[in-house]
């Protein structure tokens, strides 16, 4: 398999796993198809034509995507965040005779880092899967979207991609895609095992190989509000969707029936949003989620031949 296509792979899988209706994952790309037909042709090179077959912003080929249409996926090196030492960690292993065919990120970063929030508004749709109505949904996540599109305005986003295109290596980073993988794992696992009490859903994570490692590495999953014996009500799982929701979206899942939330890591403000409404937390613990998600990734990957190792956060088991 080409790079380029198991890039390909990683975000069709992804779709398959939207936590949307399907219908409205295809009204994001009819939208895209919509806004490029109605350009002219000289603004038609600034469009980003990515858009047309994949949904979502914050996954994109930061550097060599044309090279990597050619060269084969054998050996990928694949880390939680990405930087400029990260490339020259690759850099400095190939020299050492490592096989690294190409550099994978999760989090965003070039060409992905400022669109990024625009994937936020598969929210609305998550949201009201849980109950609270569309509405209220939109209406509270627009602005959370431009608090965080006016933070990451500032950032320099092309670091990492330079230093690619400087070394000569394919870099590309896969976000909602493996986010969407471990929001749809954690939500059949709540299905299967039913918790009853918070305590239950800590034992849950912790079946997991990604939860045991960090465990290990002092970063276990935590009850933030509530305690062991305290009973969960409806759980869900907050894993994908960009960044974290809109602190009044605590309230409104409360209203929805909602009772215990899990999620990657939460803002204090959004803590104390849960409080108000006792609503119970577990963070289930950033790096451990973000490595599940890309390993179930990865483990597409490995059905077709391509190896990938760990580095930044992130931590390679297969359940293939």
């Amino acid at each position: 398999m080409k790079i380029y296509d198991a890039y390909r792979l990683a975000i069709e899988t992804g779709m398959k796993n939207d936590p949307r209706p399907k219908e409205e994952v295809e009204l994001v790309l009819s939208k895209a198809k919509k806004a490029y037909d109605a350009l002219s042709s000289d603004e038609k090179e600034y469009f980003d034509t990515e858009s047309l077959w994949n949904p979502y912003y914050d996954c994109r080929f930061a550097w060599g995507e044309d090279i990597a249409k050619d060269l084969d996926a054998e050996r990928l090196m694949w880390g939680v965040d990405i930087t400029v030492g990260e490339m020259l960690l690759a850099d400095r292993l190939k020299e050492k005779g490592q096989r690294i065919d190409a550099v994978v990120a999760h989090h965003p970063t070039g060409k992905s880092r400022n669109p990024f929030p625009k994937v936020m508004w598969m929210q609305t749709d998550m949201f009201s899967r849980y109950g609270v109505p569309i509405n209220v949904t939109e209406a509270l996540m627009k602005p959370r979207m431009d608090d965080v599109l006016y933070n990451v305005m500032g950032s320099n986003f092309n670091q990492a991609a330079d230093s690619a295109r400087l070394l000569g290596i394919p870099f590309f980073n896969v976000h909602s895609a493996a986010d969407n993988m471990v929001q749809r794992y954690l939500e059949t696992r709540i299905e299967e095992t039913e918790p009853k009490y918070l305590d239950d859903v800590v034992k849950m994570l912790m079946e997991e190989p990604e939860f045991k490692h960090a465990t290990k590495l002092n970063d276990p999953p935590r009850i933030i509000v509530g305690n062991k014996e305290s009973r969960c009500g409806k759980v869900i799982a907050k894993m994908t969707g960009g960044t974290s929701a809109p602190d009044a979206m605590y309230e409104e899942l409360a209203k929805a029936g909602v009772g215990t939330v899990i999620g990657m890591h939460f803002p204090n403000s959004s803590i104390e949003a849960c409080r108000k409404c006792h609503m119970n937390v577990i963070v289930s613990g950033h790096m451990s989620s973000d490595s599940l998600g890309i390993n179930l990734i990865c483990d597409e990957w490995e059905k077709h031949g391509i190896e990938v190792f760990g580095a930044a956060g992130f931590t390679r088991f297969s359940r293939n």
